[in-house]
């Protein structure tokens, strides 16, 4: 049976996944000051297409860790943030298509946010708590509850990753569906932690 902590985050899961058609609809009409569309160099763009990159990482170990155990628990909180963060990289790429910005920059990830220099991209971590090339090779290899356990010890960390730029998007960011969907993003990981932390612990390990 899900746990209470494992429906709230589901729920805020649903409530961001129907929000998706509205929210794209609405990106072009909700610019900035005066409705004008973000610069390339904006926090709006910026978060958009760093996040949209920490989304794909986070959407690639959930695959992973589900063909490496059988537990219905972690295998449904793995689903969800594979839909849910497929579906968000979608809207955030989506706004760029439509303010007619590109999807990548020359700029250092985390740069509109003042922290460029953060992430050095060593081993393919690009952005603070996201996982190294060799961390996913190494869940890849797993089966069972040590794959249980470290995937859910990398998403805490990659959620923490996450919450800290979506943050900084509700602080900077001038599109009004943005900043909305930045801080539902900060609600619903916040949920996903506390819920992956009594994973952990039910699995005798820490985050």
């Amino acid at each position: 049976m899900r746990t209470s902590a494992g429906w709230i985050a589901s729920a805020a899961a649903a409530v961001l996944v129907a929000a998706g058609a509205i929210t794209y609809a609405v990106a072009a009409d909700d610019g900035g000051s005066g409705g004008s569309v973000p610069a390339a160099d904006s926090a709006d763009a910026g978060f958009a297409r760093d996040m949209a990159v920490h989304h794909q990482q986070a959407v690639e170990m959930a695959y992973i860790v589900r063909d490496r155990t059988t537990d219905e628990e972690v295998r449904r909180l793995a689903y969800d943030i594979a839909q849910t963060q497929a579906n968000q990289r979608g809207m955030l790429l989506g706004w760029l298509d439509l303010w007619g910005l590109p999807k990548v920059s020359s700029d250092a990830p985390m740069t509109w946010m003042g922290m460029g220099d953060m992430a050095d991209g060593k081993d393919g971590a690009l952005m603070p708590g996201m996982a190294t090339d060799t961390e996913l090779k190494k869940l890849g290899t797993l089966n069972g509850r040590r794959a249980e356990v470290f995937f859910l010890q990398l998403m805490t960390a990659h959620h923490k990753g996450g919450i800290h730029m979506a943050e900084g998007c509700v602080a900077q960011c001038t599109v009004g569906v943005e900043k909305r969907l930045a801080q539902g993003m900060v609600d619903a990981q916040k949920s996903e932690i506390a819920l992956m932390a009594d994973m952990l612990k039910a699995r005798g390990a820490k985050a």
